[in-house]
C-alpha cells in the first residue's frame, strides 16, 4: 500500500471551461484545479513506485477541510473529533476526481485502472488530503 499526505486546503476538481480559438472549441481545467493537480503530483512523486502501477487499483481519498471560523469552540471541537461533517459543496467525489487525474503518469498508467474508490470529507484544524493506494490481487 502507498500512502501520502498533501498538506494545505483541499481543492476539488472544477468544472471544465471552454474557449474558442480559430473557430474550434477548446476545453481546459480551471487554473485553481490545474495548480492543485501540480501540487498533488509533486507531493506524490516522493512516494511514487520505481515502475508505474499496473492492473486494478483501489484508492481512498480523505479530504480534511478547514473548520469554518463561524463555528463555536464546542462545535469546532466536535468537528475535529469527527462528530460534525462538512455537508456543503464541493462533493467528496470531486476531490477524488482531481487526485485521480493528478496521479496519472506518477503512480499509475491511467486512472481507468481504479476499480475501487472511496472518498470522504472531514473537518480538521490542519487541512490536507490523505491518499491511500492499494493494488488489488497483487
Amino acid at each position: 500500500m502507498i500512502e501520502f499526505v498533501v498538506y494545505g486546503e483541499p481543492v476539488a476538481q472544477g468544472r471544465p471551461r471552454a474557449s474558442t480559438q480559430g473557430g474550434f472549441v477548446r476545453m481546459y481545467d480551471p487554473k485553481k484545479s490545474r495548480d492543485y493537480k501540480d501540487f498533488v503530483r509533486l507531493a506524490a512523486a516522493e512516494h511514487a513506485p520505481p515502475k508505474l502501477l499496473e492492473g486494478p487499483l483501489a484508492v481512498m481519498v480523505t479530504a480534511y477541510r478547514s473548520i469554518p471560523k463561524s463555528f463555536s469552540k464546542r462545535k469546532a471541537a466536535a468537528a475535529e473529533a469527527g462528530e460534525v461533517y462538512p455537508i456543503s459543496k464541493p462533493d467528496a467525489d470531486n476531490y477524488l476526481k482531481g487526485v485521480k487525474d493528478a496521479l496519472k503518469g506518477v503512480m499509475w498508467v491511467d486512472d481507468s485502472q481504479v476499480v475501487d474508490a472511496y472518498a470522504r470529507k472531514r473537518y480538521s484544524f490542519k487541512p490536507r488530503i490523505v491518499v491511500k493506494i492499494r493494488q488489488i490481487g497483487a
